[in-house]
């Protein structure tokens, strides 16, 4: 792997950081509590962001930025590191746009969607025009998504659909569903589900609020009472749910923040520097500086991970165990960052958003409270780390 970026990467970085500079407001930080590598503290996700988040989508869209590591035919540049470069820039300013339609549903449609699907829905998720969600996890179907309960029984020329969803983050915000449920209940359970896009507006689809532990309402339970989906809105082919699932976790394991742990960091070293404790800076404390050390060196760690990933997509590979690597070792590090940072601050690490005492606008203590969120979404790590083990090394799945 050659670690340097070319001339036409450097430059597309400085492009995209002049242009989030100047469109961004002076006070954004002030505003959003984001905390890299967690789901309840996502701007794009809530509704008092929706008119700057969808604004900012559209710019972006404008640019050609939103679908950069999709096939030229599709509209993209066929970039995938500049894809991450975008990434990692938009993340490090917490740049409020982009979502699961941009690197989840998008590239999951160009590899298995119908020309129809991808007529229909492409050119919107390339403009930041519309929005989805996932639908995957149930009440008593998580990480076990093969247990799930929500049917899809067939009716001619549609499926009806029955049942519950639960933690779909930004149901409330965006306009179709990404959805699994079961079409053949007497299948094997891995040949019984269907990925189809259900939109929200349809009648008999209810979604509900869920405030999670930031006080944040991202996360939701959508119901759905006898609704009727086209079956032309089916994803990939039927009965071939999980596999096409498990194509699009893929891409979910990839779409990272990765500047947003380099932004932390910067932030707590220059805490470190201002603040004195004892009549000493707190970063002459040996305490101190080995814990943000030790916090750098794991940064370094995940970013080879993300950068690797990008160069073996652009040279055709399949980085399947990489992104399980990859989600393993960025979620992990968000909560060794937030447990960096809290201990760092001390007590002033407990002041919420809103607080004029709090360092960093609350943003420790929420993102304390939010990193737990990222070891579970996409696949826990317990997940992630029996991939490594089964697919990478060749362990047995029993003793």
């Amino acid at each position: 792997m050659d670690f340097a970026f070319t001339k036409e990467e450097l430059d597309f970085r400085r492009e995209i950081e002049a242009f989030v500079k100047e469109v961004l407001p002076p006070d954004w930080d002030e505003w959003a509590v984001y905390w890299p590598g967690s789901y309840g503290t996502m701007p794009q996700l809530e509704a008092e962001f929706q008119e700057i988040s969808r604004r900012f989508s559209r710019m972006l869209g404008e640019k050609g930025w939103l679908g950069i590591g999709w096939p030229k035919e599709y509209g993209g540049q066929g970039s995938a590191m500049k894809a991450a470069i975008s990434g990692d820039v938009l993340s490090y300013y917490r740049f409020p746009a982009g979502g699961v339609a941009t690197t989840i549903a998008g590239p999951t449609l160009i590899l298995v969607g119908s020309e129809e699907l991808k007529k229909e829905f492409l050119p919107g998720i390339a403009s930041g025009e519309i929005g989805f969600w996932l639908g995957y996890s149930e009440p008593n179907a998580g990480s076990d998504l093969v247990s799930l309960k929500t049917t899809a029984v067939d009716d001619g020329d549609a499926f009806i659909v029955n049942g519950q969803k639960i933690w779909s983050s930004g149901a409330h915000v965006t306009e179709y569903g990404w959805v699994i449920a079961k079409t053949d209940m007497d299948a094997p359970a891995h040949k019984s589900a269907t990925l189809m896009i259900i939109p929200n507006d349809t009648p008999g689809v209810t979604i509900k609020p869920i405030i999670n532990i930031c006080g944040n309402h991202s996360f939701n339970e959508v119901f759905f009472d006898d609704v009727r989906v086209p079956k032309r809105y089916v994803v990939g082919e039927v009965n071939k749910g999980f596999y096409n699932v498990m194509l699009a976790l893929q891409f979910e394991r990839m779409s990272v923040g990765s500047g947003g742990f380099r932004r932390v960091l910067e932030e707590l070293v220059r805490f470190a520097r201002e603040t004195e404790r004892d009549g000493r800076p707190l970063s002459e404390d040996p305490r101190v500086r080995k814990a943000l050390a030790a916090i750098a060196v794991e940064i370094e760690v995940f970013l080879t991970f993300y950068w690797q990933s990008a160069w073996m997509q652009d040279r055709g590979q399949v980085p399947e165990l990489e992104a399980s690597a990859l989600k393993l070792v960025f979620t992990e590090l968000s909560v060794k960052l937030a447990d960096t940072a809290m201990d760092l601050l001390g007590p002033f690490g407990l002041l919420d958003k809103g607080s004029k005492r709090a360092p960093f606008g609350g943003r420790v203590g929420m993102g304390y409270l939010d990193a737990i969120s990222g070891p579970i979404g996409a696949g826990t790590s317990e997940i992630q780390k029996t991939i490594l083990a089964t697919r990478g090394l060749g362990l047995p799945r029993k003793k």
